[in-house]
């Protein structure tokens, strides 16, 4: 393989199943190792400051958090964007269990582009799929479920497909239950309110940040220690990254605790 992050065999146009199985070896060592053992470093580099960054994995087993690339479009897949505006705004944990996922997803798209652009027929992609699926997820690695799945495997396999539905369907009705408080839209309370009530009243929620009021359609969140509400794109806050956060502290919270 070569730097850059590049696989060796393109310049002949011969890719292997295997040939692109490392390669997604080695990027996603590389993103385990900054979510996990070189996490420090990696929360240092992502700058809330800083313009939108991502964390790449190369096949060499190094990272980086770098600016997107310039050209469009881009030669490989890209890793999401501005990983760093979240940072401060949630629980590290949290942060940390996000950008996982979404390495996760780049590291099947880098891989399934690769099996796409050398004609990969279904039986390797199959194979490759296979491969890549019998290695836990970096989400997995990050937040420990691997260990957890082990211990709660069942010793007869017969029945591991039957018990397993009721008990996903309970984790993600707890996942919902821990979700942060979500503005709903406005409902009136009572009938019969004509244009007037359209005007600005003493205790109307507005935007923390912008101090905007609210309208329909639109993300807000409330933060868990002022409990003060936000537009989502104000706080850089998406409804995707909302579902990961436990508990919410908006950026002025966040500044308060740094300073103390």
């Amino acid at each position: 393989m070569e730097e850059g992050g590049k696989l060796g065999g393109e310049k002949n146009n011969t890719l292997s199943v295997k040939d692109v199985f490392q390669d997604f070896k080695g990027r996603r060592a590389a993103l385990i190792k900054a979510l996990t053992t070189e996490v420090e470093e990696f929360f240092k580099q992502c700058d809330p400051e800083k313009e939108n960054l991502c964390l790449f994995g190369l096949p060499n087993e190094q990272w980086e958090v770098n600016l997107p690339a310039e050209e469009v479009p881009p030669e490989l897949p890209e890793p999401v964007l501005g990983i760093n505006f979240a940072r401060d705004g949630m629980q590290e944990k949290e942060w940390l269990s996000l950008v996982a996922v979404h390495s996760d997803a780049w590291l099947l798209s880098v891989a399934f582009f690769y099996a796409a652009r050398f004609r990969f027929d279904k039986s390797d992609r199959k194979r490759l799929f296979n491969m890549i699926n019998d290695l836990p997820t970096v989400y997995e690695v990050v937040t420990g479920s691997t260990k957890k799945q082990q211990k709660e495997k069942p010793t007869v396999s017969n029945h591991r497909s039957n018990k397993s539905k009721p008990n996903s369907k309970k984790k993600a009705a707890e996942s919902q239950g821990k979700l942060p408080k979500l503005l709903q839209k406005y409902e009136e309370e009572e009938e019969g309110l004509d244009e007037k009530d359209d005007e600005e009243e003493e205790g109307e929620t507005l935007c923390g940040a912008c101090g905007e009021r609210y309208a329909e359609d639109e993300f807000w969140i409330c933060c868990d220690i002022c409990e003060m509400w936000f537009h989502g794109k104000c706080v850089k806050i998406t409804p995707a990254r909302a579902e990961f956060i436990k508990q919410y502290k908006c950026p002025p919270c966040s500044n308060k605790r740094a300073r103390t």
